[in-house]
């Protein structure tokens, strides 16, 4: 799967799973972290969880499997690594906290609910 389809299907279950203020960075002009970082807040903790849960399940089905998962215990924020396509599930909190958005303002802001970007 290309990594803006694999980011566009996270951010499209994400939205199903009613996470709020999800956003999708291009950032392999800027960065060799990856290609696209999907960021996503859920509303608790059990929310988060939930969230990468459903995430790791869907994208396995379509043959991507993450490279690792980080946070899982933590109560803020959970990352998927899918190699070219890094996925952050926040609470409110955790992402007002380190603030990505604003970390990566630099990146492209990428339209996952159309075909293209912005």
């Amino acid at each position: 799967m290309e990594p803006f389809e694999t980011a566009k299907q996270a951010a499209r279950l994400l939205d199903e799973k009613k996470a709020e203020r999800i956003n999708v960075i291009k950032i392999d002009d800027i960065s060799s972290l990856a290609d696209y970082f999907v960021i996503a807040t859920g509303i608790s903790n059990i929310h988060v969880r939930a969230l990468a849960d459903q995430l790791e399940e869907h994208l396995k089905a379509q043959g991507a499997a993450p490279a690792r998962i980080e946070g899982y215990r933590s109560n803020s924020w959970i990352l998927l690594d899918y190699s070219s396509v890094v996925v952050h599930i926040f609470t409110q909190e955790g992402r007002d906290f380190y603030d990505l958005d604003r970390l990566w303002a630099d990146g492209e802001k990428a339209d996952w609910q159309g075909a293209g970007h912005v």
